[in-house]
């Protein structure tokens, strides 16, 4: 698909990944316009100061939340582009209040593929999470669920002109809730220690920059019912706190709820559809509810039957002194202390 000259809606726009797809669009592309869904009316005023001036109508703001359906069917009016990144994600908060992780995350995913469909938008893109593979947290639960009827959501478009794909990727370092901007407040409040909940911990280094190269990856590519899955270097926990600040203590705190040690982004159930490219892989849909025929895009080789991608099974990994180089170039999220 060409991105010129279309509409595209974000929803969870002012977050930390909203923001930093709609820059690269604008930058990078002549979409006819941008718009901003999102619920934090604060977020979007500061987003418009940053940058309404530069792009003027290009860039356009609507307030709603994606559980509002009848608001959804506004927003998409004209919309060709979605790109779901609307979401709770906070596992803590989400195992303690689990009626409105499903309101949001899977009823908002709902209604995001009944308005698309409805309002004859040409693609959905729909961001998932490393915690929906084998999810042990409601958030990851919730995030499965998402992923399912994102996958399954031609089925219900029927000869609609309309396509449907997920992009799958960890907590990207330096947004909002991350581990680096937490250390980082941690040594700006000149905290004793850094907890650590377990040292065995690892997890993928994923940029900004990278998730937002990969949606656009899909938009540009996916022809429906695919995830897309980032390579990535993994690291461990305990080098990242090496790393941020060398003569800090480390201590081990313990596992919250609903946290693993490693992240997942694919298991060997998933390898029989599964093909690596160069930056990343795709996992094709399993059922035969499609008519069109499916292409597999040129370059890609089918993964081994017994392979899995996890970051404590990586083969690429960042040691303390990678860290710190990659640290350098780490946007940390400014709107963490609204």
């Amino acid at each position: 698909m060409n991105i010129n000259g279309k509409s595209i809606l974000v929803t969870g726009g002012t977050g930390s990944f909203g923001r930093e797809v709609t820059q690269v669009l604008l930058e990078q592309y002549k979409p006819r316009k941008i718009v901003i869904f999102s619920r934090d009316e604060y977020k979007q005023y500061l987003l418009k100061n940053e940058l309404g001036r530069k792009y003027g109508k290009r860039l356009r703001f609507f307030l709603g939340d994606v559980r509002d359906k009848e608001r959804l069917m506004r927003a998409f009016d004209g919309i060709d582009i979605v790109i779901h990144a609307a979401a709770l994600k906070q596992v803590p908060a989400l195992e303690y209040n689990p009626i409105e992780a499903i309101k949001t995350n899977i009823n908002g995913a709902i209604n995001v593929i009944d308005v698309a469909i409805e309002r004859q938008v040409e693609k959905v893109i729909a961001l998932s999470t490393d915690k929906a593979v084998h999810p042990i947290s409601l958030y990851g639960g919730t995030k499965l669920v998402s992923d399912k009827m994102f996958i399954s959501a031609s089925a219900y478009a029927g000869n609609k002109n309309i396509s449907f794909s997920v992009v799958r990727y960890g907590n990207v370092a330096g947004s909002r809730g991350s581990v680096v901007p937490f250390f980082k407040h941690l040594i700006e409040q000149k905290a004793k220690f850094f907890p650590i909940t377990d040292f065995r911990m690892t997890r993928f280094w994923l940029s900004l920059e990278r998730a937002v190269s990969l949606v656009i990856e899909a938009i540009k590519n996916g022809q429906g019912g695919e995830v897309y899955v980032a390579k990535c270097p993994s690291f461990k926990i305990i080098d990242l706190a090496k790393a941020m600040d060398s003569k800090m203590e480390i201590r081990e705190v313990g596992i919250r709820p609903g946290e693993k040690l490693h992240e997942v982004m694919l298991t060997d159930d998933d390898a029989a559809r599964t093909y690596e490219y160069k930056n990343y892989f795709i996992t094709y849909y399993a059922l035969d509810w499609w008519s069109k025929k499916k292409i597999i895009p040129k370059g890609g080789k089918k993964i081994k039957n017994s392979f899995n991608y996890s970051s404590g099974t990586n083969s690429v990994w960042l040691e303390t002194a990678e860290i710190n180089k990659q640290l350098k170039n780490v946007k940390i999220d400014n709107h963490n202390k609204l």
